[in-house]
């Protein structure tokens, strides 16, 4: 497996004081078309307890998923969910959207999830936004005989001779997503040579690489998409987040929640949001 560039996470902060772990690049266009990886664990809930009042997006598409605990969403387009372990969530927020999302912590093990955004091309930012969740789907699963499970996302997964379909289709950037757990010492091999973008993000345990490299969590590994895909645990075993999408290679002007092609489109969301014409989100 051939690592192409290797980024770290760094703590920060969002929402009402959320800590987060994130990854971000909103300029170079190097995770293209993914922008950011934000992951949110821990078991302290003044960690997370303010959670992500109401705020607007423009321009992207928010990909949640949950490990532990949960999330209860809202949106002004009417839709009251709660997002809890197990489950993913997709907004296309298009031309936009007002969301809330706020923790459902469990009592014994907090909070734990990731929120991926990526870009949607400019063809299709200001189309009607779009909603979809899990919470009533299960996500389908398959193992291989040495120690590893892939949970299937978002797109359509081969492994280990075999192919799911997960729930959610059509991302930005014909992106695919798929949640890897690998046992103590196991391994997986994928094939994503139709994708010219694959990333992994580890978020618990350690990967080995040929050579004797070591990358532990809370790291993104972009490798190269035209050979084997090669997974292999330490003894502390492993689990990753596949990203694999198709770079849209656009110009991109970010501005907090707002991502767009350019300074006047950003003023017009900026001035669209503050005129009210976000809408609300309707009492419940």
């Amino acid at each position: 497996m051939n690592i192409i560039k290797q980024y770290p996470a760094h703590k920060t902060m969002d929402g009402d004081g959320v800590n987060i772990i994130r990854i971000a690049d909103f300029t170079r266009g190097n995770l293209d078309p993914f922008l950011m990886i934000d992951e949110l664990k821990s078991a302290e809930e003044a960690d997370y307890i303010g959670g992500f009042p109401p705020h607007p997006h423009r321009g992207i598409e928010t990909f949640s998923y949950i490990l532990k605990g949960g999330m209860e969403h809202k949106d002004q387009l009417g839709n009251v969910k709660a997002i809890q372990a197990g489950d993913v969530q997709w907004m296309s927020t298009g031309s936009g959207v007002i969301h809330s999302e706020m923790p459902l912590a469990d009592s014994d093990n907090g909070l734990h999830g990731f929120q991926i955004w990526l870009n949607m091309p400019a063809s299709e930012k200001m189309r009607p936004a779009r909603y979809q969740d899990t919470t009533s789907t299960p996500i389908p699963e398959l193992r291989n005989s040495t120690g590893a499970q892939i949970r299937a996302l978002a797109g359509e997964w081969q492994f280990a001779g075999q192919s799911v379909v997960a729930p959610i289709q059509d991302l930005a950037g014909n992106a695919e997503i798929a949640h890897v757990n690998i046992e103590a010492s196991g391994s997986a091999e994928l094939m994503l040579e139709q994708h010219a973008f694959v990333g992994l993000y580890i978020y618990s345990g350690e990967l080995l690489v040929t050579g004797g490299e070591r990358y532990h969590s809370q790291q993104l590994l972009i490798v190269d998409s035209s050979k084997m895909i090669s997974l292999t645990a330490s003894t502390a075993g492993a689990g990753v987040l596949i990203l694999a999408g198709t770079p849209i290679k656009e110009d991109i002007v970010h501005m907090g929640p707002f991502v767009m092609n350019s300074q006047a489109e950003i003023r017009q969301a900026i001035d669209d949001y503050q005129s009210g014409r976000f809408g609300e989100i309707p009492p419940v």
